[in-house]
């Protein structure tokens, strides 16, 4: 049997919670072989993000092709992208190498609300990224941002917003919910044939670094081992929701702490 492999192609965060560092963190906690391809570099801890420093498009692209020239890579999952020439120099990439499932995560923002993604990013993310990818997972507040709209409040608006998602060019969209309000939080897996809630008791915890990051990779970890898309997501809310209920285990920063990515082992 050959070993699942997932690869992540996203910033490193210095203080291990979010990033590079959670996304394989998930994949080694599903069973799944990570690799990584490193955009940025980030000066980060519980608290905030203090400095940025990019890694040059070709040397992305020479990252992305050593992985797939020697590993059968299952799954892709994109994250933090930086700046626009990284974004094209990955959506060649992906082009080149056709990997069978891309999970893309469009970050834009840090949980400590510092921002990650300039404007003319964006573009990039809508013209040459989504259309590639088998699952977008965008919070409310960048599903908003990628269609220039206020941030949709009901579920009708969320899957109406879900459905002008779709026409970007992706076959699937997971909306995240975690920023709504309410006794839960409640995801939205949008398809063209269907809407499918996925709610959670919400949790009280500040700590809650890298939820996002981890969520996407967990889906990318379960596509990897050959699970459906809704089975992944399923199997994925459930594995970040055991990961932020133990959060309050950690005693990590001052700021907000990571998830227990490792809660079903210790």
């Amino acid at each position: 049997m050959s070993t699942p492999v997932a690869l992540t192609i996203a910033g490193s965060d210095s203080s291990g919670g979010a990033g590079i560092q959670a996304d394989l963190k998930t994949f080694a906690a599903l069973g799944v072989y990570g690799a990584s391809v490193l955009t940025a570099l980030t000066a980060q801890n519980t608290r905030g993000v203090t400095g940025v420093h990019l890694v040059p498009p070709d040397f992305v692209t020479a990252q992305i092709d050593a992985v797939f020239d020697d590993l059968d890579v299952g799954a892709v999952k994109i994250g933090m992208v930086a700046q626009a020439p990284i974004a094209d120099a990955i959506a060649a990439s992906l082009a080149r190498w056709r990997p069978r499932h891309v999970v893309l995560d469009p970050v834009m923002v840090a949980t400590s609300g510092a921002r990650l993604l300039p404007e003319d990013a964006i573009d990039a993310l809508r013209r040459r990224l989504i259309p590639q990818a088998t699952l977008i997972t965008p919070n409310l507040p960048e599903a908003a941002a990628l269609l220039d709209e206020p941030i949709a409040i009901s579920d009708k608006a969320i899957a109406a917003q879900g459905l002008r998602l779709l026409a970007q060019g992706c076959p699937a969209v997971l909306i995240k919910g975690g920023h709504g309000q309410g006794a839960d939080s409640t995801d939205y897996l949008i398809t063209s044939a269907t809407s499918i809630p996925l709610p959670s008791p919400r949790i009280d915890t500040k700590n809650t670094h890298g939820t996002g990051c981890s969520l996407s990779s967990a889906v990318a970890a379960g596509l990897a081992k050959g699970e459906s898309l809704e089975a992944a997501v399923r199997n994925a809310k459930a594995f970040i929701s055991g990961a932020i209920a133990a959060a309050d285990r950690f005693t990590v920063g001052h700021g907000h702490g990571p998830v227990h990515h490792l809660h079903r082992y210790y």
